[in-house]
């Protein structure tokens, strides 16, 4: 059985300020890296970036044998003692984050060391370079990180006449877990000009389908309803609008029915493709599928008190949590700011969906869910800016629907 080292490291340039992870895989016999991963993450606290790190890696170990023992090794003393279980996960952002990491390999096949920073540079340098890369509005890569790394070790030797450190220290601070959050910080609405035009996702909710009117749960879990009259009707209203503003540049979807049907109807009018995101599909509502919240409450009233309190509560009958949806839209999120860099991208999704995109780019508590109101095919609008800044320009607007 092989054996591997992972290294990992987060950190964040204001706690919370534009961040980054790093994180390295060496085969535990000989010393050699296996692999690299680092990615700039928005704006984010060192907490939410080292567990970013750790899951990074951990996938990393995992692509290259998943039947490998791992030995994890970090300078954060919070996750090595939280993933180790010594030491109670209490912030609700932390939680889903180490559930991640827990579920990348058997818990048997994984063990956890705590080091001094001084034997992590490895995943440090990493991190910072992912940072660095996200302040020039630029993705980090392996081959640009190597070259940096030898240029700078030459230039080292040459005025020190000696061995050249592996890499520059980055500033980091560390706060308390109770700080960690994934949630972009709130921007004005505008960008220094040198951070280029922002990636910017409309948020269309899906047009009306039977069970809209009745107010029933209807997620990723259940009988997938298409669109009805009045939701089609709906859907040819958005595209009008949409068309005569011109700004739409592509369009992404759910994979759920009544998305690609709305979707598709938007884009016979825009002159567009649709590009499936199964990130986007809406929650899995388990049991309470097809139920309204009246009917739910009666059946299930302990299921769903539970589910109004706790975030990482499921509904009844294995479906998804709040939790587990945030960490899936998030994912995606990043994903289709990475690819559509600058552009006005239309997401056709759900409540759900677009409500956790919305919550996460203001920072807000997931009780907020409950706080909102979106109705069937109505625009929201979020910009992404390279710095990890995201500013709410438009929310819940059904002006187009009117008249």
């Amino acid at each position: 059985m092989r054996e591997f080292i992972v290294e990992a490291d987060g950190g964040s340039r204001g706690n919370p300020g534009p961040a980054g992870y790093g994180a390295v895989v060496i085969d535990a016999a000989t010393g050699e890296t296996l692999a690299e991963r680092a990615e700039y993450i928005g704006v984010a606290t060192n907490n939410v970036a080292e567990y970013r790190g750790l899951i990074a890696g951990l996938r990393a170990a995992h692509e290259l044998d998943p039947t490998a023992t791992v030995h994890v090794r970090m300078d954060s003393k919070l996750v090595i003692e939280q993933m180790s279980g010594r030491w109670k996960i209490k912030h609700p952002d932390m939680k889903p984050l180490a559930f991640e990491a827990a579920r990348v390999f058997p818990p048997a096949q994984v063990t956890y060391e705590w080091i001094p920073r001084e034997q992590n540079k490895h995943a440090d340098r990493l991190a910072n370079e992912a940072m660095d890369a996200g302040k020039r509005g630029e993705r980090w890569s392996a081959a640009d990180s190597t070259a940096e790394l030898e240029a700078a070790d030459a230039k080292a030797a040459s005025a020190a006449g000696g061995h050249a450190p592996t890499a520059a220290e980055g500033t980091r601070t560390t706060v308390a877990e109770g700080a960690g959050t994934t949630a972009a910080a709130p921007s004005s609405g505008w960008a220094p000009a040198d951070m280029g035009a922002p990636a910017t996702f409309v948020l269309l909710r899906h047009g009306e389908t039977p069970l809209t009117p009745q107010k029933r749960f209807s997620g990723s879990g259940g009988s997938d309803p298409a669109l009805s009259a009045a939701g089609r009707e709906q859907a040819e209203r958005v595209g009008a609008a949409l068309a005569r503003r011109g700004t739409v540049q592509a369009i992404v979807s759910s994979p759920l029915a009544r998305t690609r049907e709305t979707a598709g109807i938007v884009a016979a009018r825009l002159g567009l493709d649709v590009t499936v995101e199964e990130g986007l599909r809406e929650t899995d509502f388990g049991a309470w599928e097809g139920l309204t919240f009246g009917e739910v409450r009666e059946r299930y009233p302990d299921d769903l008190t539970a589910w109004l309190a706790d975030p990482e509560a499921r509904p009844t009958g294995g479906g998804e949590s709040f939790a587990a949806t945030a960490e899936r839209v998030a994912a995606a999120r990043d994903k289709l700011i990475a690819a559509y860099a600058g552009r006005t991208v239309l997401l056709v999704t759900h409540v759900t969906p677009i409500k956790t995109l919305v919550r996460l780019a203001l920072g807000a508590p997931p009780e907020s869910l409950f706080r909102m109101e979106l109705s069937a095919a109505s625009l929201s609008a979020i910009a992404y800016y390279a710095d990890g800044n995201a500013s709410v320009r438009l929310f819940n607007d059904t002006s187009h629907l009117r008249g």
